[in-house]
């Protein structure tokens, strides 16, 4: 019997299902679509090429940005992606026909990352212009501008009920802000103030 158990311990290497080729130079994110259905991959190439999940067969190109993308995110219903690039704005794709059906302008900069909150009627961005942006999906206009950060913002992220948003930078902050307000309403600091890469809230939001 605790042989048995032993063996069940015992580690399983991952074995490669499939690899993913069709972009031209470096790729910079890749996510699963929350419906589990597609995979989207962005890149320096100025695409989103979304995949197959089930078998990795490629689907879909998303072409239209003039310079690279840093980074993409689905809408919760997975029928929607949104792109932030190098060009400075972001672009709303409508997955199942591939149009770009919104470009959002007013980042100064490299536009660095984007999420969708948890309904889907909002998107922030975070930008190389050291600001973080909410934006309306349906009217594509910037609603808030928020002077976040000394550095470039390297991550946004809503929390579980979208009234939070969390920023990180290269100039080693933290903030949390109120997505109805845009106040800041805590600063999250280390004494050494490295710079932060990445930052996302917990899914129960605590």
């Amino acid at each position: 019997m605790a042989s048995d158990a032993h063996e069940s311990d015992k580690y399983v290497p991952y074995k490669l299902k499939y690899t993913l080729s069709g972009h031209t130079r470096a790729v910079s994110s890749v996510k699963f679509s929350p419906d589990g259905k597609f995979l989207g991959s962005s890149s320096a190439d100025k695409t989103v090429r979304i995949w197959s999940a089930v078998d990795g067969a490629f689907k879909k190109e998303l072409e239209g940005h003039s310079e690279g993308i840093s980074d993409f995110a689905w809408s919760s219903d997975s029928r929607y992606i949104c792109s932030a690039s190098d060009d400075k704005t972001l672009r709303i794709w409508d997955v199942q026909t591939g149009d770009c059906v919104k470009i959002l302008k007013g980042h100064t900069n490299y536009v660095f990352c984007v999420n969708f909150n948890p309904q889907s009627n909002l998107i922030a961005s975070g930008s190389f212009d050291e600001t973080v942006r909410l934006w309306d999906v349906k009217t594509g206009k910037c609603l808030k501008t928020l002077p976040a950060h000394s550095d470039p913002v390297t991550a946004v992220h809503f929390n579980r009920d979208g009234s939070l948003i969390v920023s990180s930078s290269y100039d080693g902050l933290c903030r949390i802000w109120d997505t109805a307000k845009g106040h800041c309403l805590k600063t999250l600091i280390d004494d050494e103030c490295p710079p932060v890469s990445f930052v996302k809230f917990s899914p129960n939001g605590k």
